[in-house]
C-alpha cells in the first residue's frame, strides 16, 4: 500500500479508500426541508495501514486525519458546516473514527465532501436535487492476482452510505455508462452497503445516485 501522507478528509475520502484497501467507510446524510442538515461520517482504519506514517522516522504524518484537529481545520474553511462530535476507539486491528457535523445548506455540503469536483457531484436545490457519489473510475485491467489480494486483505471492510429527505426520495447505484446495477430504492430513507472489495473490483466503475 503507498504512504499518504496528512490529507483533508473531504475531496479525498473516496481517494484514500480505493488506495488504502485497508479502509471501511459508513456515511449518514439527513437533509431538512430547508437545506441544512446533519453528515455523521464513521471510517475504519487498519492499524497496519495507520502504522505506515510512523515508518523510517516519519511519525509526524499521519495517513489519513484521524484527530479532531484534522475536522476541526478542514471546517474551519467552510463557514456552513460545524463539527458536533466527535469520537475515536481502537479496536483488535482498526481504528474507529467517527464525527458528526451539522450544515447549513447543501452547497456547504458539497464543499467538504468534494472540494475538487471529482467524486461527487450536485444539482438542484433543497426542494428537489441530484446527488451523485462516485465511488470507483473502475478497474477492468487489474492484475487477477492482485484482484486476489485485495479480496484477501479488504475482506472485513464495507462502504455504506445512507441519506434522510424531507419527504420520499430515491437511491440508485450505477455504472459508469449511467447503466443502473441494481433496483432502485424509493423512500423517505434511502441506503446501500457494498463489500470493499466490490468497489475496488468494479470493472466499469460504481456510483450511487440520490434523488429528491
Amino acid at each position: 500500500m503507498p504512504q499518504i501522507k496528512r490529507l483533508g478528509l473531504p475531496a479525498l475520502v473516496f481517494t484514500v479508500m480505493l488506495l488504502s484497501s485497508c479502509f471501511g467507510l459508513s456515511m449518514d446524510i439527513a437533509l431538512d426541508q430547508n437545506g441544512s442538515g446533519t453528515l455523521s461520517l464513521e471510517y475504519r482504519i487498519s492499524k497496519s495501514l495507520d502504522n505506515l506514517g510512523k515508518l523510517d522516522g516519519n511519525e509526524r504524518w499521519n495517513t489519513i486525519p484521524v484527530g479532531q484537529a484534522d475536522f476541526e481545520r478542514t471546517l474551519a474553511r467552510i463557514p456552513d458546516m460545524k463539527l458536533l462530535s466527535f469520537s475515536s476507539r481502537e479496536e483488535q486491528k482498526d481504528a474507529v473514527i467517527s464525527a458528526k457535523m451539522s450544515f447549513s445548506s447543501i452547497k456547504g455540503l458539497f464543499a467538504y465532501l468534494d472540494t475538487a469536483g471529482k467524486h461527487s457531484s450536485f444539482s438542484g436545490d433543497a426542494g428537489s436535487g441530484r446527488i451523485i457519489l462516485n465511488l470507483s473510475e473502475g478497474a477492468s485491467d487489474i492484475n487477477p492476482n492482485l484482484l486476489k489480494l485485495i479480496e484477501d486483505i479488504s475482506a472485513s471492510y464495507k462502504v455504506k452510505i445512507s441519506m434522510r429527505f424531507p419527504g420520499e426520495g430515491s437511491l440508485v447505484v450505477l455504472d459508469n455508462t449511467g447503466k443502473s446495477l441494481e433496483a432502485q430504492k424509493q423512500s423517505k430513507t434511502v441506503s446501500c452497503s457494498f463489500p470493499l472489495y466490490d468497489v475496488l473490483s468494479s470493472a466499469k466503475g460504481l456510483n450511487v445516485e440520490l434523488k429528491w
